[in-house]
């Protein structure tokens, strides 16, 4: 056996996740988004098992690349849009939509489109800040720019007027309806598609259930919505990540554990060792008393995480031993549990999974990380 993490991913569980998104927005076209590496689970075979989606959405042009070089050839649309002349050189030939959250960012696709003119229209989605504060065009700025591209003749087609939603996770927020509305009156203006919706928004706010809709955390077991558990959303964790006891350890009364001493054992107990730690992108600042499982039962973690390792409370687990698998999170222990007691979100701790974690999946597909 290898000793180490791996990362097992249940591709069904993906399927299963993309079919309730539709049941929450039938009447909605869909870009799957798996940017970030699907979030942890590995961009190729996700695509895959995505096959279903209406297209893919990214981040950035080098993950749009990384799709197109596997033969992905579903259409593509990058979120955050081109931000150099050599991003849109390498782009503009695959047929990729583009997000344009500034006049730059046009003024950069026209200069390159004059010189290198497409064989088809490039496809451009216009990005709105209805309140987000991060990337986007104010409505006057919009207005403006859509009525450029209508009164020239130009190689550039509107796809569309995208928005982004800051507070969908808490159903109860007003900030919410303000933006669908605002996102909504701009597109209904010149007779444009609107996509608003993230996983948050896809599940608990039907104003954001528009004509294209984003989902991402949903896609993979996790749930988007502050105080509401994946499973009660009818979702399935995509991930589970699990390692191996590698040491159990007898530790006397007064014992420390780990750097900085930071644990000391209030009575004899049995500590075991689990090759894991923040080299694996498990959290450094991960709390005595995180949970993790072995055989079915919770332990704990005692003191500071290492690189390569944790130590974990046994004294509850008496028959646990060297080569037990142990679970950190996934099947039986939610993300979203194992996330609050660190203090972070779901969507961090399977982004940050290490390349040095094997991925495992449950079907052969084309792929992997890219």
């Amino acid at each position: 056996m290898i000793v180490g993490p791996i990362a097992h991913i249940d591709l069904g569980a993906l399927r299963h996740n993309l079919a309730v998104c539709r049941a929450a927005a039938p009447s909605s076209r869909l870009w799957a988004v798996i940017k970030a590496d699907a979030y942890g689970h590995g961009m190729g075979h996700c695509a895959a098992a995505l096959e279903a989606a209406d297209g893919f959405a990214v981040a950035r042009v080098q993950e749009a690349l990384g799709l197109r070089a596997i033969g992905i050839d579903k259409p593509l649309l990058v979120l955050e849009g081109a931000a150099s002349e050599a991003e849109l050189g390498a782009v503009l030939s695959l047929q990729v939509e583009l997000t344009v959250h500034s006049s730059r960012q046009l003024d950069l696709i026209r200069t390159q489109l004059r010189a290198n003119p497409p064989p088809r229209p490039q496809r451009i989605w216009l990005k709105l800040d209805t309140g987000m504060g991060r990337l986007g065009l104010q409505d006057a700025e919009a207005v403006a720019l859509i009525e450029r591209l209508r009164t020239r003749t130009s190689p550039l087609e509107l796809a569309g007027i995208m928005t982004h939603l800051a507070n969908a996770d808490d159903p109860t927020h007003p900030m919410t309806a303000a933006q669908c509305e605002q996102a909504r009156a701009l597109a209904e203006r010149f007779g444009l598609p609107l996509s608003i919706g993230n996983s948050a928004g896809i599940l608990a706010h039907p104003a954001a259930r528009s004509d294209w809709v984003r989902p991402g955390i949903m896609l993979y077991g996790g749930s988007p919505l502050l105080g509401q558990a994946a499973a009660a959303l009818d979702l399935r964790p995509a991930m589970t990540l699990t390692s191996q006891l590698i040491a159990v350890r007898e530790l006397p009364a007064g014992a420390a554990i780990g750097y900085g001493s930071t644990y000391r054992c209030p009575q004899p107990m049995r500590v075991g060792v689990v090759a894991i730690g923040y080299g694996d992108g498990y959290p450094r600042h991960a709390p005595t008393g995180t949970p993790v499982l072995i055989r079915g039962r919770r332990a704990a973690l005692l003191g500071r995480v290492s690189m390569d390792m944790i130590s974990v409370d046994l004294r509850q687990i008496p028959a646990a031993t060297v080569g037990d698998p142990v679970t950190l999170w996934g099947q039986g222990l939610p993300v979203e549990e194992v996330a609050e007691q660190v203090g972070t979100i779901n969507y961090e701790l399977l982004c940050r999974i290490a390349n040095r974690v094997r991925l495992v999946y449950d079907e052969q597909a084309p792929g992997g990380r890219l």
